[in-house]
């Protein structure tokens, strides 16, 4: 629980505060004035007997007690000045705005290190080191601009970085965003955006909290934590977007299996963001876009009308909606017909509604009316309507505006035209309404937003597997891949289908068991991780000579130390892995297999523990899910069977946490089964 004394302090103390308002300390000060905190203000700074009115203490020990001190000096100082907070002056809340820590050199984060663990004894809250602030309604504990004026039903903005918190802010309410708090992070010594998540959960109120938390991250440090708050404000009601920067910092990594290769920790980041349901961005416009839609009441279906009197934009929208999966349905019928009637000659209502340049504020409403009560097929609109600056506008914004406040169906409003109607723009957004100024970005945002789906509720059911066989099996292996003979153990402990194999040694064996199993037959180099590419895999044996050919053939292979003999079986070749990824835990990824996996890349990915319906999920995501229905004549998957397969891998992983990378590659799949016929298992345990 975070010291409330962070967001309702009786008193505040600025350490360093100064009559520059230039100066972090003395803008803070003066964003404290300006917000007329309730409180008692306080300042410290020894050179000064009083700082902007306010009399200042050169002696932190002759200081009264304080709620909430926020520090504004070298980081070399900031040590004593809290133990002296802490021990003396009863403090439990801080905010270091000052630099010089742990992004700085050991050294400093040692000193970050030092002042977190005196906080901790005392039950305090830290914000920072190295941030700008927090804006709350009860106080205004920031350095930078802008400050808005703050609206309860606006947004809740944690942000990992204070220069991105300003630039969102300047470039969201310039667009008619509102904001209700923001926390800047910093370093996230002790409090992060996950904990600062979980403050917002812990105390959300529906009828007087923000329903709109918008997030920007560059480390995700407590995943886990993230995932379970976020699921649950959006199961109370809200919406959530983040920008999770650096996705970049991996890089393409060596990896040893097709898994290793494709489970990037980008991909982490958008399995977890998907668990959770939330919305990724991936800049400020595309955030600010996304959040704009949150205010509006939610879209029921992919149906939209864009209502424009501009081709262009309107056929850039239409692009941006038909890419992202939305459709824009012709309208037709004699309601249209109707329509068209109303307006000018040259006007086409066929979707997008063009009722050209010269369309007036009356035909717009007849649009509007007309889209709310005759077409129950489409599920909202998008109003395109700038100018060229040769009349003004105010007529069709004020209308807009009284519009969008009736509708039954919600309307984005896009007014591109900020400088040339920059009055009538103001006017609109004055009202409280938002403006989309870039249909494209509107667009990707709407497309986003319905692609993300909404974490579930379902109780998850438990799998029975042999938990007993399967921790033995673990337990008795060395770190490293382990044998076929133990893979197979792991697969049927978990009660994953396999094929019928043997591991063979010798060509007597190899030959005894290609007539047990059965032919023809198909013959794996043991050791090499990718057997293809070093001739290590033969199909279609049907006779004991090309047994003992192919046998002595493979065993010069380097690292061959045995050869594996399987039936030889046909179907779909399909894909499932398993990653571990650090602090995540296990990503699962399935996809078609074989060479399709390198050569598509089609793959869809879930975070461990999954459920049967994430798992029928991941199918139906695939590109290649026609495939797995069956095509053109040819079979398809038993897709009970494929989701089996997942539900029973994501149970296998939660039974032995040790797997840090599994590939079951190919998965045979036909009408009435799913086989394993190759996998691949890499362990390590912990020290």
């Amino acid at each position: 629980m975070i010291a409330n004394q962070l967001f309702n302090p009786k008193s505040i103390v600025i350490i360093g505060g100064s009559n520059d308002i230039h100066k972090p300390g003395g803008k803070v000060l003066k964003n404290l004035i300006d917000g007329k905190f309730s409180g008692k203000l306080y300042v410290s700074n020894p050179k000064e007997e009083q700082v902007q009115g306010i009399p200042s203490f050169k002696d932190l020990n002759n200081l009264p007690q304080v709620d909430l001190a926020i520090i504004a000096i070298a980081a070399k100082y900031t040590l004593p000045a809290i133990q002296i907070l802490t021990e003396k002056k009863d403090s439990k809340a801080f905010i270091i705005l000052s630099a010089g820590f742990s992004e700085e050199s050991e050294a400093g984060a040692q000193l970050e290190k030092q002042i977190v663990d005196q906080i901790n004894k005392y039950d305090g809250a830290l914000i920072g080191p190295n941030c700008t602030g927090i804006l709350t309604p009860n106080h205004h504990s920031i350095f930078t601009e802008p400050i808005p004026k703050l609206d309860p039903k606006g947004c809740d903005f944690i942000s990992g970085s204070g220069a991105t918190a300003a630039f969102i802010m300047e470039a969201g309410i310039a667009k008619g965003l509102s904001f209700a708090s923001i926390f800047s992070v910093g370093n996230s010594a002790q409090l992060g955006v996950e904990d600062l998540l979980e403050h917002l959960d812990n105390t959300f109120d529906a009828e007087h909290s923000s329903k709109v938390k918008l997030l920007y991250i560059e480390t995700i440090n407590k995943p886990q934590k993230l995932l379970k708050h976020a699921q649950s404000l959006i199961q109370k009601g809200c919406k959530i977007a983040a920008i999770k920067a650096g996705s970049s910092e991996a890089g393409s990594r060596a990896a040893s299996s097709h898994t290793g290769a494709l489970a990037s920790p980008d991909e982490a980041v958008n399995a977890l963001f998907q668990k959770a349901g939330i919305v990724r961005c991936f800049g400020r416009e595309d955030l600010i876009a996304v959040a704009s839609v949150f205010m509006y009441p939610p879209i029921k279906g992919k149906n939209l009308a864009i209502i424009t009197h501009a081709g262009g934009p309107a056929v850039m929208l239409t692009d941006a909606l038909s890419k992202g999966g939305l459709e824009i349905p012709a309208i037709t019928g004699e309601k249209a017909e109707e329509l068209k009637a109303k307006l000018f000659p040259g006007s086409s209502v066929a979707n997008p509604i063009d009722f050209l340049a010269t369309g007036t504020a009356e035909q717009l409403g007849i649009i509007i009316d007309a889209i709310n009560n005759d077409f129950d097929e489409i599920d909202g609109m998008v109003v395109i309507f700038g100018t060229p600056g040769l009349a003004p506008i105010f007529d069709v914004y004020e209308l807009l505006d009284e519009k969008i406040r009736t509708s039954k169906k919600p309307i984005y409003p896009v007014l591109p035209s900020t400088f040339t109607a920059s009055k009538e723009v103001t006017f609109f957004l004055e009202k409280g309404q938002l403006n989309f100024p870039d249909e494209v970005n509107l667009g990707n945002a709407l497309a986003r937003i319905y692609h993300t789906p909404k974490p579930e509720k379902e109780k998850k059911k438990k799998l029975e597997i042999d938990l007993g066989y399967i921790r033995a099996i673990i337990d008795s292996n060395e770190n490293g891949y382990l044998l076929p003979s133990a893979v197979r153990s792991l697969l049927d402990g978990a009660g994953i289908p396999r094929a019928g194999e043997s591991t063979c040694g010798t060509v007597d064996v190899a030959i005894s068991q290609a007539k047990r199993l059965g032919f023809p037959v198909v013959m794996k180099v043991v050791g090499p991780v990718h057997k293809s590419d070093v001739g290590g895999v033969v199909l279609n044996v049907k006779d004991t000579e090309t047994i003992e050919y192919e046998f002595n053939r493979m065993m010069e292979i380097p690292d061959t130390t045995a050869v594996l003999i399987q039936p030889m079986l046909s179907g779909t070749e399909l894909f499932v892995g398993a990653k571990y990824e650090d602090k995540f835990g296990h990503m699962i990824l399935c996809g078609l297999g074989g060479i399709f996996i390198e050569v598509l890349k089609d793959v869809s990915y879930g975070l461990a523990p999954i459920s049967y319906s994430e798992a029928q999920k991941m199918i139906k995501n695939l590109n290649s899910y026609p495939i797995i229905q069956g095509l053109r004549g040819k079979a398809g998957v038993d897709e009970e069977k494929f989701i089996d397969v997942l539900w029973r891998l994501s149970a296998l992983l939660q039974a032995a946490p040790e797997i840090m990378e599994l590939d079951l590659n190919p998965l045979l799949g036909t009408e009435n089964s799913v086989i394993a016929v190759d996998a691949r298992i890499r362990i390590e345990k912990s020290v």
